[in-house]
C-alpha cells in the first residue's frame, strides 16, 4: 500500500506513535509518505527507501496575522495524493489534521481521485482541546466524516463519545500504542549507571513534555520524601513549559544535587535500562507510551489511576496506581518497591511480560487490517 501519514513532528506521544508506525509499515515494504511541517524527530537518523518526507511550507503574507497552516496542509495532501498515487491517508490527532484530510478528500474528488482517510485520536485533542466549544463542531464533523476512526485506549474511546455525543453511532476501534521490543529492552550498562549513582543508589526516572498535566512538581515533592528515607537519584527526561518552575522547586527543597535534568534524549532506552522505577503521576494520560517503553525495559511503574493507564499498568503486578496529587502515596509506593528487592524483581519481570502484549508487530498488523477493511468498504 501507499500510505500518507499526517502528524505533529514533535516529541509528543502522537508524533512518536505516528512516526514509529510509519517506520514499521516501511519495514513491511509499504510505501510511506509523511506530510508535516518539520521532519519527525524519530526520523532524524533513520533512512528507508520506503519512506518519503513532504514538508508543508506556509508563506507569511502581510494580510494574515497567523499563517494559514491548515490551507497549506490540505493543499500538500492533495499534491502528495495525486502525484504519489496514495491508497489511503492516516491522520494523527483530530485537529487540524482530520479536518484537513476531509478538505483534501473533497478536492481530490473533483479530480476523479478517491482516497479514504483514517483518523487516530490520541488524547488531548479529545480531553482538553476538544472541550473548547469553539472547535467542537469541527472535531465532531471530522470524526463523522472519517472512513475509519481509532483511539489509543478504551478510556479515550469513552471520552470521545462523552465529549462529542453526536459521534456515539460512529464505530471507533481501539488500537493501543505499541513498543519496539528490539529497541526497548534492558541493556547491561553498569558503567553508565555507576556514573549516575556511584554508590548504587536507586534511580527513579520520568520522561515527558513537561506540561502542567504531567505533574512533574508532584514527582519533585515525592522524591524529597523518598530521599529522607533512602539515598536516591532522579532523572528527568524531556523539556517543556514547566521546566523552569520545576528547577525552582528543586532549589527551594534543596534536592537539586540528586536530580538531573537531561533534556530531550533520543536514546531513551539507555536511560530506562539503568532505571529502577518510572514515575508518571499525570492528571490526564490517554495511554501512557512513556510508561510502556519503561516496562519493556523491565522498569516497574508508579502512575496515577487516570485515562488509559489502568489498561497498561497492572496494579500490584507491574507497579502501582495511585490517586492524582497524592504525593505521600507516590513516595510510599515508590519506597515499597525500591526497598523490597524480591518485590522489585517480580514487578520488573511482570512489567516486561505485560509490555509484550503491546509489541510492535502485533499492533501494526491491526492497523494493516484496518487499512484493508477501509479500502474495501470505501464508497464515494
Amino acid at each position: 500500500m501507499r500510505i500518507g501519514i499526517v502528524c505533529y513532528p514533535t516529541y509528543g506521544g502522537s508524533g512518536v506513535v505516528a512516526t514509529e508506525l510509519g517506520k514499521a509499515l516501511a519495514e513491511k515494504k509499504h510505501e510511506v509518505h509523511f506530510i508535516t511541517y518539520n521532519k519527525p524527530v524519530r526520523l532524524e537518523d533513520f533512512f528507508s527507501t520506503h519512506i518519503y518526507y513532504h514538508e508543508v511550507n506556509v508563506n507569511a503574507y502581510p494580510l494574515f496575522e497567523y499563517k494559514p497552516y491548515e490551507t497549506a496542509l490540505s493543499s500538500m495532501i492533495v499534491d502528495v495524493a495525486r502525484f504519489q498515487k496514495l491508497d489511503i491517508l492516516h491522520v494523527h490527532y483530530a485537529i487540524p489534521h482530520a479536518a484537513c484530510a476531509y478538505m483534501a478528500q473533497q478536492i481530490l474528488k473533483t479530480m476523479g481521485i478517491h482516497i479514504p482517510f483514517v483518523t487516530t485520536l490520541h488524547g488531548t485533542d479529545i480531553t482538553i482541546v476538544g472541550r473548547d466549544a469553539s472547535v467542537e463542531p469541527v472535531i465532531t464533523f471530522s470524526i463523522l466524516q472519517s472512513d475509519g476512526v481509532t483511539a489509543v485506549s478504551q478510556s479515550l474511546k469513552q471520552d470521545t463519545y462523552r465529549n462529542f455525543p453526536r459521534t456515539q453511532d460512529k464505530p471507533i476501534q481501539v488500537i493501543y500504542n505499541f513498543v519496539d521490543t528490539k529497541r526497548f529492552y534492558r541493556k547491561k550498562l553498569d558503567h553508565f549507571k555507576k556514573a549516575i549513582a556511584p554508590y548504587n543508589e536507586p534511580i527513579l526516572t520520568h520522561s515527558s513534555n513537561f506540561r502542567k498535566v504531567k505533574n512533574v512538581d508532584d514527582i519533585i515533592r515525592a522524591f524529597d520524601l523518598i530521599r529522607k528515607k533512602i539515598p536516591a537519584k532522579l532523572l528527568l527526561v524531556g523539556d517543556g513549559p514547566e521546566r523552569t518552575n520545576i528547577e525552582r522547586l528543586c532549589r527551594e527543597l534543596g534536592n537539586c544535587g540528586d536530580i538531573r535534568f537531561l533534556g530531550k534524549q533520543d536514546a531513551i532506552e539507555d536511560i530506562l535500562s539503568i532505571s529502577d522505577l518510572f514515575l508518571l503521576p499525570s492528571s490526564i494520560e490517554s495511554f501512557g507510551l512513556a510508561a510502556l517503553e519503561a516496562m519493556a525495559c523491565g522498569v516497574p511503574v508508579v502512575a496515577t489511576r487516570v485515562g488509559g493507564l489502568p489498561e497498561l499498568v497492572k496494579h500490584g503486578k507491574t507497579g502501582y496506581l495511585i490517586q492524582e496529587h497524592d504525593i505521600q502515596d507516590l513516595a510510599n509506593k515508590s519506597l515499597e518497591i525500591l526497598c523490597n528487592p524480591s518485590l522489585h524483581e517480580s514487578f520488573s519481570q511482570m512489567a516486561y511480560q505485560n509490555a509484550l502484549r503491546f509489541e510492535k508487530d502485533r499492533i501494526v498488523s491491526e492497523y494493516e487490517k484496518l487499512y484493508q477493511s477501509v479500502l474495501e468498504k470505501a464508497v464515494y
